[in-house]
């Protein structure tokens, strides 16, 4: 097995193309609106505390996905909360 040498310049190009993809994953890159969101976002969004959010997450006002230990919520679902509440 033959052994290859990175550069730092190799890195760098590596970190550029990486940044670069997940921003269009995330949406940022093209100006599109963030699909998930985190609870600092929610919250700011529909400035409630975290009390209040997790008290929403418990009675399934709010639908949310866990990855880790870290809490997701759909954009569309939290549009279609506030429509609902009009």
């Amino acid at each position: 097995m033959a052994a290859e040498i990175i550069t730092k310049e190799d890195l760098a190009e590596f970190e550029n193309r990486l940044v670069e993809r997940i921003k269009g994953i995330l949406g940022q890159g093209r100006g599109q609106p963030l699909k998930w969101l985190r609870s600092a976002q929610v919250r700011k969004l529909l400035n409630i505390s975290p009390n209040t959010l997790t008290s929403l997450r418990i009675n399934g006002i709010i639908k949310f996905t866990r990855v880790g230990g870290i809490m997701y919520y759909n954009q569309e679902d939290i549009n279609k909360m506030l429509a609902g509440n009009q």
